[in-house]
C-alpha cells in the first residue's frame, strides 16, 4: 500500500487508514473486508437478470402501446442506480478522522507511586473530558490508537481500525463503516433495494395471474408453469424483510437524530437526546445539509523520510489513560479484563522465584556430587554472581512484570549452560 499524506493533518494517511483499501489513486478508499460488496452485488444482480429474462420479457407484449418493454426498461435502471448507492456508500471516505503523531498535551503528572515512593514524573492523560452541546453536558473519550480525544458522536471502530465522525455501525454487507460522509448515501441504497425487491416481488405475480387469466388455470397450476417466479418470489419476500426492516428502523433513527451506536449504547428514549433538532430539522440534516469535505488526502504521496519520520515518532514519557486500569469495552458495558492484577502478579513472582530457586539449588547438587572440588575450578565472578543470585531475586518481586520474568528466564538458562559447561569439562578431565 502506498503512503500517503494528508494536507489537513501532519500523519500519513496509510496511518490514518491502516487497514483500507485504495482503488484508482485514492479516488475509493474500501473497508478491510471489501469482498463482500462483490457478494452484495451478485445478490442484486443476479435475481434481477433472471427476472428480465424468465419474467419481464414475457410481459413486453402483454400491455398496451409498447408499455411492456417499460418493465424491463425499469428494473434495469433501478438496477444501476441501486448500485451506484452500493459504490457511493462503501468506495467513500465514512468520516476518518486522521491520528496523531504523538498524544495531546497533558493535563495532570504522576510523581508518586502506590506506595508512596517518589518516581520519575509521567505524564497521565485523563481517560475522558467533558464537553458541552447544545446546553448537554457529554463525556468525550480517548483513543489510545488513534492518540485523540475523540469528538461527540465518534467512536473506533474494531474492523477498519479508524476512529470515524458520526459512527453509526460497520456493515459487512457493504465492506465499509457507515458514518457522517456515507450514512446518506447507505439509507439511499438500503431503501432503494428495498423498492426494487417490490418491484420484482410484484411483477412475478402480475405475470402469474396472466399466466392464470389466459390458460384458465388455477393460482398453484399457473405458478407451476413459471418455476422462475416462484424462486423469485420467495427471494424477495425474505429479501424484504431484511432490507424493508432496516428501512424502517433508519427511518426512525433520522427522525430522533440517532446513530445505530447511540441507539444501543445510550437509550435517549430515558434522558435528552443533545442532537435532536425535531423530526423535519433532522431530516434536512441527513439529506439536504453538504457533506462535510474528508480530513484525508487520499492522493498525496508521503516522502521516505517523512514516512519514516512518522514510524520512528514515540511518545515518552506519556501514560496512557487505559495503562494500569481495566481493559475492556467500556462504552459496549462488557465485563473489564485485568491483565496487571498487583496481587496476583505478585504471588506468580514469588512462585517464579521460588521455581528457579528449586532448580539452582537441584543444578548445585549435581555439580557437587559431579566434582566436589569444582567450585575451586570456576572463575571468581561466577562464583561471586553465583552466590548473589538469591539476593537479586528479592528485588524482582518489588519490580514486577513481564519485561522482569522474561530476565529472569534468560538468566536463568544462561547460568544453567554454564554450569552445564563446567560439569562437561570437569567430566573429560
Amino acid at each position: 500500500m502506498q503512503l500517503l499524506l494528508s494536507p489537513l493533518s501532519p500523519v500519513p494517511v496509510a496511518s490514518a487508514a491502516l487497514s483500507a483499501e485504495f482503488f484508482l489513486q485514492g479516488r475509493f478508499i474500501f473497508g478491510p473486508d471489501v469482498r463482500s460488496v462483490f457478494l452484495t452485488m451478485f445478490l442484486i444482480i443476479a435475481p434481477v437478470v433472471a427476472f428480465c429474462v424468465f419474467v419481464a420479457r414475457h410481459l413486453i407484449n402483454d400491455f398496451p402501446d409498447s408499455w411492456g418493454i417499460s418493465v424491463m426498461v425499469v428494473a434495469v435502471v433501478f438496477t444501476v442506480y441501486d448500485l451506484m448507492l452500493l459504490l457511493c456508500t462503501s468506495g467513500r471516505d465514512p468520516g476518518i478522522i486522521p491520528r496523531n503523531t504523538h498524544p495531546p498535551e497533558p493535563e495532570s503528572i504522576d510523581g508518586i507511586n502506590d506506595t508512596g515512593v517518589q518516581t520519575p514524573q509521567q505524564f497521565r492523560l485523563p481517560r475522558t473530558k467533558e464537553v458541552v452541546v447544545n446546553g448537554i453536558s457529554v463525556r468525550v473519550k480517548y483513543c489510545d490508537t488513534c492518540m485523540l480525544y475523540r469528538p461527540p458522536r465518534c467512536s473506533h471502530c474494531s474492523i477498519c481500525n479508524n476512529c470515524v465522525e458520526r459512527f453509526d455501525h460497520h456493515c459487512p454487507w457493504v465492506g465499509q463503516c457507515i458514518g457522517l460522509r456515507n450514512y446518506r448515501f447507505f439509507y439511499m441504497f438500503v431503501f432503494s433495494t428495498t423498492l426494487l425487491c417490490l418491484y420484482v416481488f410484484a411483477f412475478c405475480w402480475v405475470y402469474v395471474i396472466k399466466i392464470r387469466d389466459a390458460e384458465q388455470l388455477s393460482l398453484w397450476k399457473a405458478l407451476l408453469k413459471t418455476p422462475a417466479s416462484i424462486v423469485l418470489i420467495i427471494y424477495c419476500f425474505l429479501c424484504v424483510w431484511f432490507v424493508g426492516g432496516l428501512s424502517v428502523f433508519h427511518l426512525y433513527l433520522m427522525s430522533t437524530n440517532q446513530t445505530t451506536y447511540e441507539n444501543f449504547r445510550y437509550r435517549y428514549d430515558r434522558r435528552d437526546n443533545p442532537y435532536n433538532r425535531g423530526i423535519l430539522n433532522n431530516f434536512l440534516e441527513i439529506f439536504c445539509t453538504a457533506i462535510p469535505p474528508s480530513k484525508n488526502n487520499f492522493r498525496a504521496r508521503v516522502t521516505v523520510e517523512q514516512g519514516l519520520q512518522q514510524t520512528r515518532s514515540q511518545s515518552r514519557g506519556f501514560m496512557s489513560p487505559s495503562m494500569g486500569k481495566p481493559i475492556g469495552d467500556l462504552e459496549m458495558g462488557r465485563k473489564p479484563v485485568v491483565p496487571w492484577d498487583e496481587p496476583r502478579t505478585a504471588a506468580d513472582i514469588r512462585d517464579l522465584e521460588a521455581g528457579l530457586g528449586g532448580m539452582f539449588d537441584e543444578k548445585e547438587g549435581r555439580v557437587a556430587h559431579a566434582s566436589p572440588d569444582l567450585s575451586r575450578d570456576l572463575p571468581a565472578e561466577f562464583v561471586e554472581g553465583w552466590s548473589g543470585m538469591h539476593s537479586r531475586q528479592s528485588s524482582w518481586v518489588q519490580r514486577g512484570g513481564d519485561a522482569i520474568e522474561a530476565s529472569a528466564v534468560q538468566m536463568a538458562n544462561a547460568r544453567t549452560a554454564e554450569v552445564s559447561n563446567h560439569v562437561a569439562r570437569s567430566g573429560t578431565r
